[in-house]
């Protein structure tokens, strides 16, 4: 490891702060973190975090952006691919089940950043995109009529509490011998069976 009081010398020391302090948070916890000890770790002297972070609340807050950032992202991705609206919003509840499974200390903390008293502007809105995402696709089929008419905001709030909860019992291994792939297959057939319109009664 380079001297504690050696100039820093591998790049961004911000990006490189974030990288090690999301390592240390997968491996130990929230708990875990501290500027010092990340110091420490990336062979720097321990003020020169401080250039980046007012204090530790200020790195786990630029964490949670970060992640609310990855996570907007994949969504996006997910649903501004080609296909039936039924398959981009199968396709976004894959993508939100596998980033929550994949980093699930960092969804951890993103949520409890979001919901601090403290919390920023900045965060409270990359925290409300993912919703806004998930409802403007199901308003728009809604308006193919494939969507059961309601609130888009609420159905899709009712959308991620499945992916949400599925993501949550994978991580706490509480599947049972399920694979993932299988449960998020029956999570969401079952999900979108729940979302789709109903069929006129020709009888």
């Amino acid at each position: 490891m380079a001297d504690a009081d050696a100039p820093y010398h591998h790049g961004n020391l911000r990006e490189a702060l974030l990288a090690r302090a999301e390592t240390v948070l997968t491996a130990s916890g929230a708990d875990s973190l501290s500027l010092r000890a990340l110091a420490r770790d990336l062979g720097v002297s321990h003020a020169a975090p401080g250039r980046h972070f007012r204090d530790r609340q200020a790195l786990l807050d630029a964490l949670a952006v970060g992640g609310f950032t990855r996570l907007n992202e994949r969504l996006r991705a997910a649903v501004g691919g080609p296909g039936p609206v039924t398959a981009r919003l199968a396709r976004m509840g894959r993508a939100y089940i596998g980033f929550a499974v994949a980093h699930a200390p960092l969804l951890s903390l993103m949520f409890t950043a979001k919901h601090a008293d403290h919390s920023s502007a900045e965060l409270r809105e990359l925290g409300h995109q993912s919703l806004e995402i998930a409802a403007e696709l199901i308003a728009l089929a809604q308006q193919e009529g494939v969507v059961r008419a309601g609130d888009p905001a609420r159905l899709a709030q009712v959308a991620f509490s499945v992916v949400h909860g599925l993501a949550a019992l994978a991580v706490g291994s509480l599947l049972e011998d399920t694979p993932l792939d299988e449960a998020t297959d029956l999570a969401l057939d079952v999900l979108l069976t729940g979302l789709a319109a109903a069929r006129p009664d020709i009888s």
